[in-house]
């Protein structure tokens, strides 16, 4: 489930102009590594509930900008896993 969720997360990211070229597991989302602004997470956020029915919290929005790409993907893997979101 997690690599559905990486590949869904780097073609989101692509589509919004980022560039995934060089992005491995271990990249940063904010600013030590794409550099996601508040906006874009929200955006990657709204597109990822849609795709695999999880809710992430506004108050979790800033957390994420820390976490790593895989960090950020298993988060979320593990949320549709249980089939609920961060409010479980």
């Amino acid at each position: 489930m997690q690599d559905a969720v990486r590949r869904f997360v780097v073609n989101a990211l692509n589509d919004m102009n980022y560039d995934v070229s060089e992005v491995t597991g271990d990249t940063d989302l904010g600013p030590a590594g794409l550099d996601l602004e508040s906006l874009a997470l929200a955006e990657l956020a709204i597109q990822v509930e849609d795709e695999f029915g999880v809710k992430i919290a506004d108050d979790d929005m800033e957390s994420t900008a820390l976490m790593t790409l895989d960090e950020f993907t298993a988060k979320v893997a593990q949320m549709a896993a249980v089939g609920v979101g961060d409010n479980a």
